[in-house]
């Protein structure tokens, strides 16, 4: 994993998206992850090409990647690239998405 990001930069990113959206990285993993059965969903990792995941999928762990848009080179963009990729993931599963994230 490549990152302009520090490691504590890295660590608050996954505490908060576990804390705060882990209904978000479900979405995410099942809708443009790859994994559409997944029933649970942990980030684990944040770098400047893609988001990682651990899902749950019957029963076992599976790791989730889901590449950016473009190459992050600063921490504000995550916010960004989140909300977006939790759009694309909602209308990939045919929901609606939340108004203001």
């Amino acid at each position: 994993m490549s990152t302009p990001f520090t490691p504590e930069a890295v660590e608050a990113i996954k505490r908060h998206m576990n804390d705060d959206h882990g209904d978000d990285a479900l979405l995410i993993c099942r809708g443009l992850g790859g994994q559409s059965e997944a029933t649970g969903a942990t980030t684990t990792g944040v770098d400047s090409e893609a988001i990682e995941f651990v899902a749950v999928v019957d029963g076992e762990d599976v790791t989730v990647r889901v590449p950016w848009g473009t190459t992050l080179t600063e921490r504000s963009q995550v916010r960004g690239e989140v909300v977006r990729l939790y759009r694309e993931a909602c209308a990939a599963l045919g929901l609606p998405a939340r108004g203001e994230h």
